[in-house]
């Protein structure tokens, strides 16, 4: 826990001494294609800030005779969005894992479709915090390369390091369903391992020993309370809400409320040096998402909060060969379910409206660069630093 609290504000900034998080604050012709009716404060805050969404998903195939999948314009979207950067996020455990070897199969196909994307687009996987800044003084997108789960490791750690060669920088420890060799209880099912399993620890251990950020959604509270006491920096919840931030739609409710996080455990993995990261999923507007925000700052400080969506900035795929899911998904798309289009009615891109809300609510400038990525680039930095 030590090695976690030594990660300040403060300690960031000095460690970056001469060089801010927040960059140049004319650059919003190069970023932005919905110009008109842009207020300029808000132009201004989007141009300086290296803005990032800590978990977006790109669906690609993991079928091989699906790979690489249709053109994306994710460049385009990113453009319009007014994001820096993306944890471009891939997972594999829908449809759901049957035989041994298949959530390796998907991921490693999923990977090989996620090289064609980028390429089409120009866009590099941003491996450490220099590269989010040379990349936003160039005024291009980027990607941290992020997957759901770790499935694909099948209780063989020295695939996260092959992982890591491949540009993993981002792993979420869990997604919906178990790994052939579970990692933790996962918040949505049953608990049955205890918390964090052995092999979930050595994991975590690996990437503080690779330079992988690690990210504690989907885990129960007594996951990640085990999870803190291994790891050795700075941890991230890289989507959720408060729990008190249910509403009055009692199905949804009753869908969201253990995805969500309590006041205690939000203010526990402050105290350890982490960040959460807000999702769009319990605000129907641009104002309520900003309202959300100033609610969890309300309980953990300015510094511990995020941006993280759970959105898609390009279209869900849609497989021939499976019925539903990531990668094989032929239901439509829900309401909100793009990044752009979060909100009804939504007339600029994502980062610009949320912007605009909170300066609405009362955030200032600085402060909204600290939600709007300062906040993640300091873990992102702490968990990559002196790795390549």
């Amino acid at each position: 826990m030590k090695h976690q609290r030594q990660w300040s504000r403060r300690n960031f900034l000095s460690s970056v001494a001469g060089a801010s998080v927040v960059m140049r604050t004319n650059a919003l012709a190069s970023w932005a294609t919905d110009r008109v009716r842009i207020d300029p404060r808000v132009a201004a805050i989007v141009a300086k800030t290296i803005c990032i969404d800590t978990h977006n998903h790109v669906d690609v195939p993991f079928i091989a005779a699906e790979v690489p999948g249709p053109q994306l314009d994710l460049a385009g979207a990113m453009n319009r969005s007014g994001l820096s950067a993306i944890c471009m996020t891939i997972s594999v455990d829908r449809p759901a894992l049957v035989n041994p070897g298949d959530a390796y199969e998907r991921y490693k196909n999923a990977l090989a479709s996620m090289d064609s994307v980028l390429t089409q687009n120009g866009v590099k996987r941003a491996l450490n915090l220099a590269d989010l800044r040379t990349a936003h003084t160039a005024h291009q997108p980027t990607v941290i390369q992020s997957i759901e789960g770790g499935h694909f490791l099948e209780g063989h750690l020295d695939r996260l390091d092959e992982a890591y060669t491949r540009g993993l920088r981002h792993l979420g420890l869990l997604h919906d369903n178990d790994a052939s060799v579970p990692l933790g209880d996962v918040y949505t099912s049953p608990p049955q391992w205890g918390g964090l399993t052995a092999f979930g620890a050595d994991v975590i251990r690996a990437c503080n020993r690779l330079g992988i950020l690690v990210d504690l959604t989907h885990a129960s509270n007594e996951t990640v309370n085990a999870a803190l006491k291994v790891a050795t920096k700075p941890i991230v919840i890289s989507h959720t809400g408060l729990n008190t931030q249910l509403g009055q739609n009692e199905r949804m409710a009753a869908m969201m409320k253990p995805r969500l996080i309590s006041k205690e455990q939000a203010q526990r993995i402050a105290r350890a040096g982490g960040v959460i990261g807000v999702w769009t999923h319990l605000a129907d507007t641009p104002l309520a998402y900003a309202q959300n925000i100033r609610a969890l700052v309300d309980v953990v400080g300015i510094d511990h909060v995020c941006l993280g969506t759970d959105t898609k900035l390009t279209p869900s795929y849609r497989s021939p060969c499976a019925q539903k899911g990531p990668g094989g998904g032929q239901q439509g798309e829900r309401i909100g379910e793009r990044t752009n289009g979060a909100w009804a009615d939504q007339t600029v891109g994502f980062y610009y409206a949320v912007v605009d809300a909170l300066l609405t609510v009362g955030f200032s400038g600085d402060e909204i660069g600290r939600v709007g990525g300062g906040n993640f680039c300091r873990v992102f930095d702490a968990a990559t630093a002196g790795h390549h």
